[in-house]
């Protein structure tokens, strides 16, 4: 499978803190809730790619797509310790070439959704509708200079080297009690904190995966215009490391 090459104009990462306990029933074996500071860490990231080709294909074949991703903050068990990733619960997107070779050509099962960005400055809106209704994001906020007081990461930097060690995601794969696993590297990372004056996210708000008082929203980060590729990766198998 081809590595991919292309550009991220906008990644909005969207986190909240969760009772690990009740967090971890959302996962399959072999994954395990990573905790900062006592909480699993759940959330939405909200990507716009553009230019995205194979590696020596010309810039202008390049395509573009608004994507998005419910993950979770994960380690995966392996002979040498712990590897850090995120497990992807579902990913959403408004390109039919994403869904066509997702889980087929490229790793990653995708859903037909719907998004609507307004974006001005630092200020941004954004929400997303899929097209089986299963799922729903609403984000609203503009630029900031700190994380929230009440936020589990110290502050910017200890949230950037968080998620920057989440490269590879974890997500099934078409084939039952498989896991494809994608990894996203990124070239000159850098985020930038986020005040969210509004969000909503239909898998985070559902009581029946998330009791009241289990979820809160923690903090948001934005990045813009990081050259980057997605490797792929072997399946993971159920119960497997």
């Amino acid at each position: 499978m081809p590595t991919v090459h292309g550009v991220i104009a906008r990644r909005l990462l969207v986190n909240f803190r969760v009772d690990p306990q009740v967090l971890q029933r959302q996962l399959p074996a072999p994954f395990r809730v990573a905790e900062v500071a006592g909480w699993g860490i759940a959330g939405v990231c909200l990507i716009r790619l553009v230019h995205e080709r194979p590696r020596f294909w010309p810039r202008w074949l390049g395509l573009a797509s608004e994507n998005a991703a419910h993950r979770i903050a994960v380690k995966v068990p392996t002979g040498d310790g712990d590897r850090p990733g995120v497990y992807v619960v579902r990913r959403d997107t408004d390109s039919r070439w994403n869904r066509l070779v997702g889980g087929r050509l490229f790793p990653g099962v995708h859903h037909a959704a719907t998004f609507t960005v307004d974006e001005d400055g630092g200020r941004i809106a954004l929400a997303l509708q899929s097209r089986d209704g299963a799922t729903a994001v609403e984000v609203r906020g503009r630029a900031a200079t700190a994380l929230p007081a009440d936020s589990v990461f110290a502050d910017v930097a200890a949230a950037s080297a968080f998620f920057e060690q989440g490269a590879l995601g974890w997500s099934p794969a078409r084939a039952a009690g498989c896991f494809d696993c994608l990894e996203l590297r990124s070239f000159g990372w850098r985020v930038e904190p986020l005040a969210v004056e509004h969000v909503r996210s239909s898998w985070l708000d559902d009581p029946a995966r998330f009791p009241p008082g289990s979820v809160r929203f923690d903090s948001a980060l934005r990045m813009r215009h990081v050259d980057h590729e997605w490797r792929a990766h072997r399946q993971l198998r159920a119960g497997l490391s």
